[in-house]
C-alpha cells in the first residue's frame, strides 16, 4: 500500500491538477439562439404576401419597376436578413430526405417553402423566380447587358439543372449530403462568410450575369426545373402584350433569356400526316432513352455512393487493410479510436450502396424522360398566331413589357 501511494503521489506531482484559484475563469458557453416557431411562420406569411404582390405586378399591373422593387425587398429579407435560409431551392433536399427516411421529420415551414411557390407557379407562372427568390434577385439586379447565348450551347446548358436536381434528390434521399446547400453560390454573400472557393464561384456568376443574365437560374438551379414543369400548366401566365398581338416584332430583342416564341401560323403546305409520323416515333424513343439512362445510372451507383462519408471511410479503411496504405484522414483516425468494428462499417457501406442502386435507376429514368419529352415538344406543338413567352422557361421578369406598343386600357 505504501508503494502504491508513492506511485500515486509521483503521478500527481508529474500531472498536477489545474489550480482554479489562480485567477482562472470559466469560458462563457455560447448557445445558438433558435428562432421561435412564430418567426418561422412569419417567414411563410412574408413568402405568401411577396408571391401575391409579384403575381399582381406581373399579371395585372404589368409593372417592370414594381418587380424590381420586389426583387430588392426579397434580396434584403430572404437574402441578407434571413441569410438565404430557409429557401425553396434547398427545401427540395428536406422533402427528399423525409420521403425516403422514416427517422427524419421535415419541418412544416420547410414543406411550405417547397410547396407554396410551386402552387403559385401552377396558378400564375414563375412569379417566385420573378421577384421573390433571393438567388434570382441578386442576379436580376446585376444584369446590365444582354448577350444571347447560341441556341445549341443553350440547349446543352439547360440540361444541367435536370442532372443537378436528380443527383441532389438521390444524395439527400440516401442521407449522404445536401448537395444544393453545400454548393450554394450566393449563401456566402448573404452570410458574409463562406469557403473562399464558393465566394469566388458566386462572384464569377455575378460577373458572368452582367452579360448572360441569370446564369445560375438558367443553367444550374434545380428548383427551376420544378418551376419550369409546373409553370407550363399555369392557369394564367405573363403575356408580352395586354391585348391581341399585332406581330410588330418589336419584342423580339426584348428578352435577355431568349424565351419569346415567334408567331408561326399554319401553312397550307404542311402535311399533318408527316407531323403525326414524326411525333409517333418518339413514343418508342422515349422509353428507350428512359431505360438506357436508368441502366447507366444503376451501373454508376457504387461510384456515386462515395459521396457518403461512411462509404468513403470504409473504402479508406479497406485500402489500408488490403494494400497497407496508411490512413491519414481525421475521420479514419476517429474510427480507429472509436471501437467500432470493421465488419460493422463494411456492412453499413453495403447498405448505403444498395440504397444508391435502388434510387439511381429512377434518376436515370427521370433524365431519359426529360430528354425524350424535350425532343417531343420540339416536333409537336400548337401553332402560334402571335408572339408569346415560353411558359416553362419564362421567369416573368417583365422586361418585355416596354417593347410592346400596345398599352393597357384604363
Amino acid at each position: 500500500m505504501f508503494i502504491w501511494h508513492s506511485v500515486l503521489y509521483a503521478q500527481q506531482m508529474r500531472f498536477p491538477k489545474p489550480d482554479f484559484e489562480s485567477g482562472y475563469t470559466y469560458p462563457t458557453h455560447q448557445f445558438i439562439n433558435q428562432r421561435s416557431p412564430v418567426w418561422e411562420y412569419l417567414d411563410v406569411a412574408v413568402l405568401i404576401v411577396a408571391l401575391t404582390v409579384t403575381a399582381w405586378l406581373v399579371l395585372k399591373k404589368r409593372s417592370r419597376q414594381g418587380i424590381v422593387w420586389m426583387s430588392l425587398f426579397s434580396l434584403a429579407y430572404f437574402g441578407f436578413f434571413r441569410q438565404g435560409c430557409i429557401c425553396a431551392v434547398g427545401s427540395v433536399q428536406n422533402v427528399s430526405l423525409a420521403l425516403f427516411n422514416t427517422d427524419y421529420a421535415i419541418p412544416v415551414t420547410a414543406l411550405l417553402f417547397f410547396a407554396i411557390p410551386l402552387l403559385f407557379a401552377l396558378l400564375f407562372g414563375r412569379v417566385f423566380c420573378a421577384g421573390v427568390c433571393p438567388l434570382g434577385a441578386i442576379q436580376e439586379l446585376s444584369g446590365f447587358r444582354q448577350v444571347k447565348v447560341n441556341k445549341t450551347v443553350e440547349s446543352v446548358l439547360t440540361t444541367i439543372p435536370f442532372v443537378y436536381l436528380g443527383l441532389a434528390v438521390l444524395f439527400a434521399a440516401t442521407g449522404s449530403q445536401f448537395l444544393i446547400c453545400r454548393y450554394d453560390p450566393f449563401v456566402g454573400i448573404f452570410r458574409l462568410g463562406a469557403p473562399y472557393t464558393m465566394i469566388i464561384f458566386g462572384a464569377l456568376l455575378l460577373l458572368v450575369g452582367i452579360f448572360v443574365n441569370r446564369p445560375y437560374c438558367r443553367y444550374l438551379c434545380p428548383y427551376g426545373v420544378l418551376q419550369n414543369i409546373f409553370s407550363r400548366f399555369s392557369f394564367r401566365h405573363l403575356t408580352i402584350t395586354p391585348a391581341e398581338c399585332r406581330i410588330c416584332r418589336l419584342c423580339e430583342p426584348g428578352c435577355p433569356y431568349d424565351v419569346i416564341l415567334p408567331s408561326d401560323p399554319v401553312k397550307e403546305t404542311d402535311n399533318p400526316e408527316t407531323k403525326k409520323g414524326g411525333s409517333a416515333s418518339y413514343i418508342f424513343v422515349i422509353p428507350v432513352l428512359a431505360a438506357a439512362f436508368g441502366l447507366i445510372l444503376y451501373n454508376l451507383a457504387p461510384s456515386m455512393a462515395v459521396v457518403n462519408d461512411n462509404v468513403k471511410l470504409a473504402r479508406e479503411i479497406r485500402l489500408e487493410k488490403e494494400e497497407g496504405v496508411k490512413v491519414l484522414s481525421k475521420s479514419a483516425v476517429a474510427f480507429l479510436e472509436s471501437g467500432k468494428t470493421e465488419d460493422e462499417l463494411f456492412a453499413e457501406e453495403q447498405f448505403i450502396i444498395s440504397r444508391f442502386k435502388k434510387g439511381a435507376p429512377w434518376v436515370g429514368i427521370f433524365l431519359g424522360l426529360s430528354l425524350g419529352l424535350g425532343f417531343f415538344r420540339m416536333t409537336v406543338r400548337e401553332p402560334r398566331t402571335g408572339y408569346q413567352p415560353d411558359k416553362g422557361r419564362c421567369v416573368s421578369c417583365g422586361k418585355c413589357f416596354k417593347y410592346c406598343p400596345v398599352k393597357v386600357k384604363t
